[in-house]
C-alpha cells in the first residue's frame, strides 16, 4: 500500500510521530526557525548529541534521538542556500528528502514529518522548494515500502495552500 502524503499547519516540534525532520544548519548547532524550535523543545541533550555528530554537509542527513519531543527520532538535514537556482540547489534539496527518507527507512520509521526545507533564512522560493519536496518524496517512497505516512508540516497558511495544491 502506498504511503499517505498530507500537509498540515502545525509546530513540527509538537508532533507525535516516529520521526520529524529538522531543517538544520551544517554545524547542527541549532539556530533560528524550525531548527531553533526543535532544539528548544528537545532539550539540551540534543545539542550534545549534535556536537558528537560533527556536522552535516548540505544535502545529507543525520539522525538523533528525539529527547524531550513526542517524536522518537529527529532526522537533521541541511538544505541549500538559494543562489538563483543554477548552483545545484534543486539537486541538493532533492538529496535532503531522499537521504532523510533513507535514514527513516533504516530505522523502521513508519510515520514522519518534513518542514519546508530551505525556504526560511536560506531563501529557497517556496513554490520551487515544495514542488521538489513533493516530487522527490513521491519518487523515493517507491523504494521504501515500510514508510506509511509522510506529512509536510507547514508554518503558515500560505505554505499549506502551496503543499495542498501540489498534493491535490
Amino acid at each position: 500500500m502506498p504511503a499517505k502524503l498530507s500537509a498540515i499547519r502545525a509546530d513540527i516540534a509538537t508532533l507525535s510521530l516516529d520521526a520529524i525532520v529538522n531543517a538544520a544548519n551544517s554545524a547542527l548547532a541549532g539556530g533560528g526557525g524550525v531548527d531553533g524550535a526543535i532544539h528548544r523543545a528537545a532539550g539540551p541533550e540534543l545539542a550534545q548529541a549534535c556536537r558528537q555528530l560533527g556536522g552535516c554537509p548540505t544535502g545529507e542527513a543525520r539522525l538523533t534521538e528525539g529527547y524531550n519531543l513526542r517524536a522518537r527520532y529527529i532526522i537533521h538535514t541541511v538544505g541549500p542556500v538559494w543562489k538563483g537556482g543554477n548552483c545545484g540547489e534543486p539537486q541538493l534539496l532533492a538529496a535532503c528528502y531522499r537521504n532523510a527518507l533513507s535514514l527513516a527507512a533504516a530505522h523502521d520509521v513508519r510515520r514522519l514529518a518534513f518542514p519546508s526545507i530551505g525556504t526560511g533564512v536560506y531563501g529557497y522560493p517556496l513554490d520551487l522548494a515544495a514542488k521538489t519536496a513533493v516530487n522527490t518524496v513521491r519518487e523515493t517512497l517507491r523504494d521504501f515500502d515500510g514508510i506509511e505516512e509522510v506529512i509536510f508540516c507547514c508554518f503558515s497558511a500560505g505554505d499549506l495552500q502551496v503543499y495542498q495544491r501540489l498534493l491535490g
